[in-house]
Formats: structure tokens, C-alpha cells, sequence
């Protein structure tokens, strides 16, 4: 893998990640607690006033001497007292209600920056805090939408003014529309498709929409087939590729297309990241409901700091020549089967690549 160049696309945010469970939790009971709160703020208003009433019945009827002036100067106190603890309770419930729907409006008019102080009473600062995480992640999601967008633009605006250029000449009289000039923009339109195609499985990944056509497939066998693919190819040049299987697997249910693009990927970024030879290694084994097959490169390695964008939309090395969705499509394409994709990588020594699969035996 390459180590160096590396252009950082948007964060490529998975189904789990939207939605924070705590704050979901705080807002189901918000109703049931602002109800109580109200119901025990009314409850407390009536109290202090029977209690102000019956104070001052007391005073008028039957108090004299002293009893009666404390009675007298102990009304206004229970009075004040009531109404101060009263508008303490209004303050730390209603306020904090008012900014949150004076905020809910800002964010209904596209204003993501918007956010909430976490302050007020134990029952309503979770649902501030769910706000504030909501506003949070529909800024991020904003502003990945408008990057996303800037990338694809640039991606497309390359071939585009290929094409252009292309075509004008023609129409010049500068080149002739021969095969040669014809074969430059069918490669230009295929860079398009192919972008346009990434394009459109992420969009299916992430809406959970991502079509499998699960059959009983040999792994060993398609892996052995893949790497005898890159063996003959110009691509591999002095690298050794190596399959490894410790035993018999056997048939596995799994969609053999969408797994040859996965190893394809993976393997491509591999031998790019050896441009001095070495050796490639891919392993396959079975633990328990689980198969593994790791890729291993004896190639230059990813930076620590870089290791965890790999994944991300249009992260490309300083020698690939693809749209950079290489490997987050492997890894939708891979949590489409249910498992998972990682990447471990040491600079100057190599990257491992490794895909679990559930193990699930063609019956």
C-alpha cells in the first residue's frame, strides 16, 4: 500500500453511526418527564398558596399579641419563598425548552451550526445533549455531502475535457477520426462508466440496498484463479504471489463476483505498493463460524496516522490510478456478506490486509 500522497476524502459514515441510542432513549421519556414536571410545578403553586391562605386565615381569626405578629411577618416570607423557588423551577425547565425550540427552528432553516447550552434540570440536559450530538452529525453529514460533490466533480472533469479536447480537434481538421483518436475517448468514457458505476454501489451499500448473488462457490479455488490472473499480467513484474490454504475449505456460500472484486482491489493496491518486487501473500484458514483470507505485501507500508482513512471516498495513494473507491467499496462489499474488512500496516516492512467471512458450508 502506498504511504505516501494520500489525498483525504469525507469520512464515509457507516449505518450504525447515526443514530445515538442514549440520546434516542432521553427523547422517548422527555414527554412523560416535561408532563411530571409540570404536573409537580402546578402541584407546588397550589400548595404554597393554601399554605399563604391558611397564614393569613389564622392571622384574621384567631391570632393576637406576638403569635399574631409573626404570623403577620411570616406571610410575605412564605410568599417570597414560595414564588422564588418557583421561578428557580420555571427557569431551570422552561428556559432550557424555549432554546431548544428556538434552536430546532434554526436547524429546520439549514442552520447546523446551531447549538444548545447543556445546562437546567437532570431531566432535560440528555435531550440537550441528543440535540446537540444530532446538530453535530448533520454539519459533518453537510459537509461531507458538499466535499463528496467537489469530488466528483474533479474526478469527472478530467476525462470530460479529454473528451472535449478530443472531439474539437476532430471537428478542426487537426486530428482525424481514426481508430488511434477513437480508442482515446472510449478509455476516457470507461473511466466515466466506472466511476459512475463505484458511484452507484456506495449509494446501494448505504442504503442497505446492495443486491448478493449468494452460491456455493470454491474459495480456494477462486483465489488460486484470481492470483494466476495477476501472475500473468504485466502488473505483478518481479513480485512473487503466493496462496496459502491450511486446509480444505471446501464449497462456501458467498457471491463469487462481488468476492473477485473485493481480492481484485486489494490485490491491484498490493502490487502497486511493490514497485521494487517482492512477495505477495495471500492466506486462507477457518476459525470456528469464520473464514479469513489475509493479503499480505512486503510493500512500503501506510503511515499510522493514514491507516484509518484507507477506507475512506476518494483516498488514493501517490500511484493509483483509479477513483479512489476501491477499498471502501471492498468494505461495504464485505459487511454486505456480514463481515467485516481490516487493514494492518507497518511503514517499510508491509500491509495486511484481512476479510472475514461468516462460514457458511454449501449444503
Amino acid at each position: 500500500m502506498p504511504r505516501s500522497g494520500w489525498a483525504h476524502g469525507p469520512p464515509y459514515p457507516g449505518p450504525g453511526d447515526w443514530w445515538a441510542q442514549p440520546g434516542a432513549r432521553a427523547w422517548k421519556g422527555f414527554g412523560r418527564r416535561m408532563f411530571l414536571g409540570f404536573f409537580a410545578f402546578l402541584a407546588f403553586g397550589v400548595l404554597a398558596l393554601v399554605t399563604v391562605g391558611a397564614v393569613i386565615a389564622t392571622v384574621l381569626v384567631g391570632a393576637s399579641g406576638t403569635n399574631a405578629w409573626i404570623a403577620i411577618l411570616a406571610t410575605p416570607l412564605v410568599l417570597l419563598a414560595a414564588v422564588a423557588i418557583m421561578a428557580r423551577y420555571a427557569a431551570r425547565t422552561w428556559r432550557p425548552v424555549r432554546n431548544l425550540i428556538a434552536a430546532a427552528g434554526s436547524l429546520a432553516d439549514g442552520d447546523y451550526t446551531v447549538r444548545v447550552p447543556e445546562s437546567g434540570s437532570p431531566a432535560i440536559r440528555p435531550v440537550l445533549s441528543s440535540f446537540n450530538t444530532m446538530a453535530r452529525r448533520l454539519e459533518t453529514a453537510d459537509e461531507q455531502r458538499r466535499r463528496l460533490l467537489a469530488d466528483v466533480g474533479h474526478e469527472l472533469r478530467t476525462p470530460l475535457t479529454v473528451v472535449r479536447a478530443e472531439i474539437e480537434a476532430m471537428l478542426d481538421g487537426v486530428h482525424r477520426p481514426d481508430v488511434a483518436h477513437l480508442e482515446v475517448l472510449l478509455d476516457e468514457v470507461t473511466v466515466m462508466e466506472r466511476l459512475l458505476e463505484d458511484l452507484r454501489t456506495l449509494s446501494l451499500a448505504a442504503a442497505g440496498a446492495l443486491a448478493l448473488h449468494l452460491e456455493p462457490s470454491d474459495v480456494t479455488g477462486l483465489v488460486s484463479e484470481i492470483a494466476d490472473t495477476y501472475r500473468r499480467s504485466s502488473d505483478a513484474g518481479d513480485i512473487a504471489i503466493v496462496v496459502r490454504a491450511q486446509e480444505p475449505i471446501g464449497d462456501v456460500l458467498l457471491d463469487p463476483v462481488r468476492i473477485r472484486e473485493v481480492l481484485s482491489n486489494v490485490i491491484a493496491n498490493a502490487l502497486r505498493a511493490m514497485p521494487e518486487g517482492g512477495t505477495l501473500t495471500i492466506s486462507l484458514h477457518t476459525a470456528g463460524p469464520e473464514l479469513s483470507i489475509e493479503v499480505a505485501d512486503t510493500g512500503v507500508g501506510v503511515e499510522p496516522d493514514e491507516v484509518d482513512h484507507v477506507f475512506d471516498r476518494f483516498m488514493r495513494g501517490s500511484t493509483s490510478s483509479g477513483s479512489g473507491l476501491g477499498l471502501t467499496i471492498s468494505r461495504d462489499l464485505v459487511e454486505a456478506h456480514g463481515g467485516t474488512m481490516t487493514l494492518d500496516s507497518t511503514v517499510g516492512v508491509g500491509t495486511v490486509v484481512r476479510l472475514r467471512l461468516p462460514l457458511v458450508r454449501a449444503t
